[in-house]
């Protein structure tokens, strides 16, 4: 029998379409039959838990978006390595996603963009409801409406000029020194250029890759932190900003090697599940945080990091076996697998 491509595209493409496509199709996570890009769900899980470490304080801190006191002495370092070092992490994914999403879409749905519109409108209307009914500091919202301004547009652009918008949207905030918003368009397009370019489909056969990036996102972290600390005070944000972007950047391309080594069966069983339900577990945090906050009293923040880490990790604890027992029965969290269902006009299957 003759050999049939099992990812077909159309003759008028040229071989490097086809390729991309064809790439990205057999890595693709949306559709039933092809496998998940297990590092993906890795990383997503590792940068939930940090984004809940940062978030447990302004959460409880009701009617505020952030929680404004001087460092104790000894914990400094949740302004180094924590705080805003895992929403760049949380964004690149974003637009890898819809980038993955489209691609299943182009192959499955007559009107592609139309779904990604859905999907869009959709975490539109979760986040606000999360924004109004529980706090205020939701990122969803922004996501999707930065989501229908910049990445919906750019699926119509060459991969070539994605990539240059990725590049100048995430040089010219740091240059007029923005805060990490700023940086989320030019994160979502870095995703989406490094699944188009074939990168997120090849992005567990290397180690030396991540290994030598890794390396050199550190040495450019150290002199971005110590500006961080010594500029900060005059309320230059960029160098936060730039200091987030490099420590998330060595989070991942060390995520990324341990992969490729024994730790990661316990990476996976450990990530992983946190990962593949993230939207619902970042959703259910809040309520999480609000309930122990209340059982708590006083005032969030007085809490040492110490408190914060218990409480960050016994919220995770529960969801890391919640999200486990879920994930043995059902193909998707429960938000997850709605907002699925909303996506695609059509009820998908759950166990």
């Amino acid at each position: 029998m003759p050999y049939q491509d099992p990812f077909p595209v159309p003759e008028t493409e040229g071989l490097t379409q086809r390729y991309d496509r064809r790439q990205t199709a057999r890595a693709e996570t949306t559709s039933p039959g092809r496998p998940r890009i297990a590092a993906l769900d890795v990383v997503r899980g590792f940068a939930l838990c940090g984004i809940l470490v940062a978030n447990v304080q302004p959460i409880a801190h009701v009617g505020s978006l952030a929680v404004d006191r001087a460092p104790i002495p000894g914990e400094e370092w949740m302004g180094l390595l924590v705080d805003q070092r895992f929403f760049p992490i949380f964004s690149l994914l974003f637009g890898v996603g819809f980038s993955l999403l489209l691609n299943s879409a182009t192959d499955r749905a007559t009107h592609p963009r139309l779904l990604l519109l859905r999907r869009l409108l959709v975490l539109l209307a979760m986040g606000l409801v999360h924004h109004f009914l529980l706090w205020e500091g939701d990122i969803l919202a922004i996501y999707a409406v930065v989501g229908l301004v910049v990445l919906l547009p750019s699926s119509w652009l060459p991969r070539w000029a994605v990539a240059g918008l990725a590049a100048a949207l995430l040089v010219a905030p740091l240059i007029v020194g923005s805060g990490f918003l700023a940086l989320v368009p030019g994160l979502f397009l870095l995703g989406s250029a490094l699944t188009r370019y074939g990168v997120i489909a090849r992005i567990e056969r290397s180690t030396r890759g991540p290994a030598v990036l890794g390396l050199v996102l550190a040495v450019g972290a150290a002199p971005a932190l110590w500006w961080q600390t010594h500029v900060d005070a005059s309320g230059f944000s960029g160098s936060f900003a730039l200091a987030g972007l490099l420590i998330a950047g060595v989070y991942v391309c060390a995520l990324l090697v341990l992969l490729r080594t024994p730790v990661r069966p316990a990476l996976q069983a450990v990530f992983a599940p946190l990962g593949r339900m993230a939207l619902t577990n970042y959703l259910t945090a809040t309520i999480l945080v609000l309930a122990i906050s209340r059982i708590l009293g006083g005032q969030s923040d007085d809490w040492s990091s110490t408190t914060v880490l218990l409480i960050a990790g016994a919220i995770l604890a529960v969801q890391w076996l919640w999200s486990t027992l879920w994930l043995r029965r059902y193909r998707h969290g429960p938000l997850e697998w709605l907002w699925r269902w909303a996506t695609w006009a059509r009820r998908p299957p759950l166990r």
